[in-house]
């Protein structure tokens, strides 16, 4: 190994720009390969988006909130636990939320030092093929590396006549810690983070109103799926304007006003907010990498392009997460990085991409893994339907919440899983068993036939599977 002037170590097997769950998680694997790697990281922290401004931080809130709206609308009256008076300490639930995070970063700090992974602070960009330049308060460094992996990660889409001002006009991050409950929250964007983090805020005690460009919330999801979640939503509180696009904003220091037009009754009107959250979408994080300086091309979304073996045009060169194609999950992001890191190491790194989950972490949950049924039916494949409802789930009722259902497609000719959808309690934590069945090749019978411990709310997952051949048992 050379060393520089300081007697830092230059020359790494890999070297990492990102230390999102994409870097990190693919560092450490390569390490465990036995490779000597560095990662760069301008944050104060590692972990990237999800763990510092994204998923954690999201979910501690979303679990206080829920805790929090349970004591104070009844439900847990309905055990028998009455509250005097149920108070809100919002200092306290964001302490909470930062301990979380902190937690989490700290302990990839600890396995970087246990794996002898060297994180490099600073701004790294890509100045030869195998060379990477880090710049930092204290000055610059060059590290060569036999190999180099982009993990970059996204940054949220800004629109340009609603531009973040980190006060009133936020983005995901600023809506993760506002110092009050707001009055009336704007939430442009009816997708994942835009629900999520609305629901934060309705159940703290705010006036929450969506507005969706397109007829209906959660694009990606079954249709079916994402109708039953829309009532529910609404049921809690939640107002909607779907097929509504904004088209002009006017900010002061105490509130926003929005122009939107209404496109299904082709009129326009204005709603105010004392704070909006823009929840649009995400974009590659590609910006000042060096890119050019090597013929890395992105595609026209921002996407650095790279080949099934998640090469770039720089056979050396690798980009993973949420910088190239595909969705932008920090799971998906991690298994290319754990994939790059063993390819690299002369394994044979894959990842399954029809297996990919994906979770919307309201009350309820609604999570799922390949196709839905509108996908199905434009393949023009033939498929079956096995639905059941958690109304009838002993478990559910135990607990209290009974809303949603468990809806499986299946090939109608093999009876191979074709795509699971949850709209439940915990649906997060049940769609494992679907992938593990797809990933295998599983089919409904081979989940209508294993065993599920009674009571849980597993057993909506078994009788769906049942369903698909007319022998649901509990209907």
């Amino acid at each position: 190994m050379s060393e520089n002037t300081s007697g830092e170590q230059n020359e790494y097997d890999l070297v990492v720009i990102g230390a999102g769950p994409g870097g990190y998680t693919g560092a450490i694997r390569a390490a465990q390969l036995g490779l000597h790697v560095a990662v760069v990281e301008k944050g104060a922290t590692l972990g990237g988006t999800c763990l510092n401004v994204g998923c954690i931080p999201s979910k501690a809130l979303l679990d206080s909130s829920e805790h929090y709206s349970m004591a104070k609308h009844g439900d847990f009256a309905a055990h028998g636990l009455k509250f005097q008076k149920v108070d809100l300490d919002l200092s306290a639930m964001m302490s909470r939320k930062a301990g979380v995070v902190k937690e989490l970063t700290d302990g990839i700090q600890f396995l970087f030092n246990k794996n002898k992974i060297e994180w490099v602070k600073g701004v790294g960009r890509i100045t030869g093929a195998h060379q990477v330049s880090v710049q930092s308060e204290s000055g610059a460094r060059v590290l060569q590396a036999k190999n180099i992996m982009i993990a970059t990660g996204s940054v949220p889409v800004e629109l340009p006549f609603l531009k973040f001002d980190g006060k009133r006009v936020m983005s995901s991050t600023e809506a993760l810690s506002l110092p009050e409950v707001p009055k009336h929250l704007v939430v442009v964007g009816g997708g994942v983070i835009g629900l999520e983090l609305g629901s934060v805020w309705a159940r703290l005690g705010a006036k929450v109103t969506v507005i969706e460009f397109a007829p209906m919330i959660a694009g990606a999801a079954d249709q079916a799926a994402a109708k039953q979640l829309l009532r529910i939503l609404k049921k809690q509180g939640i107002e909607f304007l779907l097929s509504c696009k904004v088209t002009k904003s006017e900010v002061s220091a105490k509130g926003v006003t929005l122009e939107y037009e209404d496109m299904s009754e082709k009129k326009t009107a204005t709603i105010e907010a004392d704070y909006v959250l823009v929840s649009t979408g995400r974009r590659a994080y590609a910006d000042k990498l060096g890119l050019e300086t090597v013929g890395i091309q992105v595609d026209k979304r921002g996407c650095v392009e790279i080949d099934d073996h998640f090469r770039t045009a720089v056979p050396n060169i690798y980009a993973v997460g949420d910088v190239v194609r595909g969705p932008m999950l920090a799971h998906k992001a991690e298994e290319e990085g754990v994939a790059v890191a063993e390819i690299i190491a002369g394994r044979a790194g894959h990842v399954n991409y029809e297996t990919v989950p994906s979770v919307i972490y309201t009350w309820p949950e609604l999570a799922w893994v390949g196709w839905t049924e509108e996908q199905a039916k434009q393949s023009g494949r033939r498929y079956k339907v096995g639905q059941f409802p958690f109304k009838p789930n002993a478990r559910a009722k135990a607990m209290g919440f009974t809303d949603g259902l468990c809806k499986i497609i299946a090939d109608s000719e093999t009876d191979r899983v074709l795509g699971v959808h949850i709209l439940g309690p915990r649906a997060s934590d049940m769609i494992a068993e679907a992938v593990v069945a797809m990933e295998f090749g599983g089919s409904s019978e081979d989940i209508a036939r294993s065993f599920h411990a009674h009571p849980t709310l597993a057993e909506v997952v078994r009788e769906a599977a049942l369903a698909v051949d007319g022998r649901a048992r509990q209907m």
